[in-house]
C-alpha cells in the first residue's frame, strides 16, 4: 500500500484510525491476556497489522515501516494499552531489525528486513547462559571458523519464545584469548532449521511454558551470518540491549495492572480510604512520569540518536512499578487475590474480572530479565552518574 505521513496528522485523527482499526480487527479473546502471546495465536493479527502496513511503528517507512514520531508512537501504544493488545513475538522487529539497520550489511538488510517485517521470520534472543546471564560478558557459547562457516558449540537458557522462532540472533564468543570479557565477542544470525539445535521448553511460576534452553552442539552457521565486526559483537550487543530495555521499559505493562486496580478500587469504593487514594495517586504519578522519559527515549531512536546507559532508568522504572502495583492489587483482593483464575471482584451492578494472581506471578520475573536491576543500578551509577566504582 501507499505510504502515508501518519505524522501530518492531528494527534486526535490518528488516534481515532489506530483506535476505530484495533476495535474492528483486533481478536476479541485475545485481550488483556496476562501471558506472552503466542505466534500461533498471533499470527491472524500480524497478517493484518502487516497488510495494514502497522507491524513495525517506528521502522523507516523504506523498510516498510510506519515512521512514526515519538508522539504518534505513545498514541499507538496508548491505544495498544486502551484495549488490550497483546505484544506479538515481534522480536524482529523491536530488537534485532533496529540492529540490522545500523550494523548489518546491504545483502542482511535485504534478506532479513522483509522476511522479519512479514511474518516469514520469527526471531528469539540467545544471550543467557546458565552461568553468564546478567554478567552477560563472561559468556562461553563459543564460534570457531571452520572453512566458509562458524560452528557454534555450547548453551543458552531463558530464551523466550524460542520454540515459535525460525530464527535466533545469538551472541558467542569468537575469540578465547582476550583481556577483558568484553572483547572477543561476536554476533551471529542463526536459521534454526540447522542441524545441531535442540530446544527445551522452561514453565514459568504461573504455569506457562515461554522460555526454551537452546543447545548448540556443532552448529554449523555461514560466515556472512555475522552482524557488525567480528570480536567486536560487544558494541553491537549493548546496542541491542538498549533496544530491548527500550521495550522492556514501556509503559504498557503497568498501565494495564493500573487500569485493573483502578477499576476493582471503584467497584469496591476503596477511593474513599484516603490510605488506599494516597497509594494509587502516587502509582498513578509514576506511570505518567514513565510515559514522559519512555516518549523522550522513542524520540531519541526515531531521530537516530544512540540510546545512552541511562535507558536503563526505563527498565528499572517500568519493571518496580508493574511490581508495586501488582502487589497492591493482590492486597486489595483479599482472601480471594490468591486464587489461581479469573474471579469477579465487582459488586452487583459492576463486574470486575482480574486474574490477580497470575498478575503477581508474571511481574515477578520482571526485575530479573533483560538484565536484573541491580545490574542495570550499577550501569548507571558507573556511566550516568559517574560515581567511583
Amino acid at each position: 500500500m501507499a505510504m502515508r505521513d501518519y505524522n501530518s496528522m492531528l494527534d486526535e485523527d490518528f488516534r481515532q484510525e489506530v483506535r476505530q482499526f484495533f476495535e474492528t480487527h483486533y481478536p476479541d479473546h485475545l485481550r488483556y491476556i496476562l501471558r506472552r502471546a503466542r505466534w500461533a495465536e498471533m499470527k491472524q493479527w500480524w497478517a493484518c497489522l502487516y497488510k495494514q502496513g502497522w507491524v513495525a511503528p517506528v521502522w523507516p517507512q523504506e523498510w516498510g515501516g510506519m515512521g512514526l514520531d515519538a508522539s504518534k508512537m505513545m498514541i499507538y501504544m496508548d491505544e495498544m494499552e486502551r484495549y488490550g493488545v497483546a505484544r506479538p513475538p515481534d522480536q524482529g522487529v523491536t530488537h534485532i531489525g533496529p540492529i540490522i539497520m545500523k550494523y548489518g550489511t546491504p545483502e542482511q538488510k535485504a534478506y532479513y528486513l522483509p522476511r522479519s517485517l512479514s511474518g516469514e521470520f520469527i526471531w528469539c534472543q540467545g544471550y543467557s547462559e546458565p552461568n553468564s546471564g546478567s554478567d552477560l560478558a563472561s559468556l562461553r557459547t563459543k564460534a570457531e571458523l571452520d572453512g566458509d562457516h562458524y560452528v557454534i558449540n555450547g548453551q543458552k537458557i531463558w530464551t523466550s519464545l524460542a520454540d515459535d522462532a525460525t530464527h535466533c540472533y545469538v551472541l558467542v564468543r569468537t575469540e578465547q584469548n582476550t583481556r577483558k570479557q568484553q572483547e572477543g565477542i561476536s554476533l551471529f544470525l542463526v536459521d534454526f532449521k540447522t542441524p545441531g539445535i535442540t530446544l527445551r521448553p522452561i514453565k514459568n511460576l504461573a504455569g506457562h511454558a515461554e522460555f526454551c534452553q537452546v543447545y548448540y552442539d556443532n552448529v554449523r552457521v555461514p560466515k556472512e551470518n555475522l552482524v557488525g565486526e567480528l570480536n567486536k559483537g560487544w558494541a553491537t550487543a549493548k546496542a541491542l540491549l538498549s533496544f530491548e530495555r527500550l521495550a522492556i521499559g514501556s509503559p504498557r505493562r503497568p498501565a494495564y495492572a493500573l487500569q485493573r486496580l483502578e477499576q476493582v478500587a471503584r467497584a469496591r469504593d476503596l477511593f474513599a480510604d484516603p490510605g488506599f487514594l494516597d497509594r494509587f495517586t502516587v502509582l498513578k504519578l509514576d506511570i505518567e512520569d514513565l510515559g514522559s522519559l519512555y516518549q523522550r527515549f522513542v524520540g531519541q531512536m526515531k531521530r537516530g540518536e544512540s540510546l545512552g546507559s541511562d535507558v536503563s532508568m526505563l527498565k528499572i522504572w517500568t519493571m518496580e512499578t508493574w511490581q508495586r502495583l501488582t502487589d497492591l492489587l493482590l492486597e486489595i483482593g483479599a482472601e480471594e487475590g490468591v486464587l489461581e483464575g479469573v474471579r469477579d471482584f465487582g459488586n452487583e451492578s459492576t463486574p470486575v474480572d482480574v486474574d490477580m494472581l497470575t498478575s503477581y506471578y508474571v511481574s515477578r520475573p520482571g526485575t530479573i530479565y533483560g538484565g536484573s536491576n541491580e545490574i542495570q543500578r550499577n550501569i548507571m551509577s558507573r556511566y550516568v552518574l559517574k560515581l567511583p566504582v
